[in-house]
């Protein structure tokens, strides 16, 4: 039997709506999310006992059923018994290189690599949107992991429309190690300060959600207009967590200073910032010049660029 080398791209989030509550207590989103070139490497191999087993080289990540990717080969398990009494078990390796709890979507796009990966091991011949289906249980993320380039995501970011790919827009991400912020924490804390604000019919929620098709950004992007799209940067998530987080809100008032940055904004929940270029020249120069302003050895910063693709096999043996 094969093993499989994948490659799990992390994502950032180019704008960001909450537009109310959902019935089962999520929030109704808008979002334009994009896949990047950093990216962690997973490996998928068949054991000969009935087991999943995980290993990760970071040691912050769990190897348990508290691990997304554990938890993507788990429900492979159940929802394909047969291919799993005739192929037996799976070893997934997470060759870490996305930061841990960044707002980048790292554990989802390990469970969509575990999914990919099991799909090819089994031989189940899975299509994308049947891999994107079952990556919609695991998480709102994981869908759009599984496809990538760049896309609308509604409902709770589980709902994809793609948009034309854009590639070779450089980003520089910044990210303190140690600093977390909670996705949890900081979606309750946006209802309680911002709910009074949501919109409460389900007919203009849908309305308001649909919006975005025709936004600003979305044109931006179809115009494959850098600068426009920096320009166009949203995130209703910054509301509540630049002011609980003062690191995070100074590392975006370092990346607005430097001559050169399009745009910046934080990704999701946080705490990663990015900030977006024309070119890697740039965007190298303003790595170095965010190092010199922020002395603190605790902040990891990432030179990379927006990709088009997803999951992709990097190898199989």
């Amino acid at each position: 039997m094969h093993s499989y080398s994948l490659i799990a791209p992390a994502k950032i989030n180019l704008y960001l709506e909450i537009i109310g509550n959902r019935p089962d207590g999520y929030h109704e989103l808008a979002m334009i999310l994009q896949s990047i070139g950093l990216a962690d490497k997973i490996d998928v191999r068949p054991i000969s006992t009935d087991t999943i087993r995980v290993h990760c080289n970071h040691p912050q990540v769990p190897t348990d059923k508290s691990n997304l990717a554990y938890r993507a080969a788990e429900l492979m398990v159940r929802r394909f018994p047969e291919a799993f009494a005739k192929y037996g078990g799976v070893e997934i390796t997470v060759n870490k290189q996305i930061p841990v709890a960044a707002g980048l979507a790292g554990g989802s796009t390990n469970a969509a690599a575990v999914l990919v990966g099991i799909d090819l091991l089994w031989k189940l011949g899975l299509t994308q949107s049947e891999l994107e289906e079952l990556g919609g249980t695991l998480g709102s993320d994981v869908p759009f992991c599984v496809a990538g380039g760049t896309a609308i995501a509604t409902g709770r970011g589980e709902q994809l429309s793609p948009l034309p790919s854009l590639d070779n827009i450089y980003i520089v991400l910044g990210k303190y190690r140690s600093l977390e912020v909670s996705t949890p924490w900081a979606y309750k804390t946006y209802r309680q300060q911002f709910g009074h604000s949501y919109i409460k019919d389900s007919d203009n929620l849908a309305a308001r959600a649909n919006a975005v098709h025709s936004g600003a950004i979305v044109k931006a992007i179809l115009d494959k207009a850098a600068g426009e799209i920096a320009q166009k940067l949203h995130n209703d998530l910054e509301r509540v967590v630049l002011p609980a987080y003062p690191q995070v809100l100074q590392l975006r008032e370092v990346f607005a200073n430097q001559e050169g940055v399009l745009g910046t904004m934080m990704s999701g929940s946080g705490p990663t910032v990015f900030a977006l270029f024309e070119s890697q020249q740039q965007a190298e120069q303003v790595k170095l010049q965010v190092r010199e302003a922020i002395l603190d050895e605790d902040l990891e910063l990432f030179v990379t660029r927006t990709i088009k693709h997803g999951i992709q096999v990097a190898s199989s043996v």
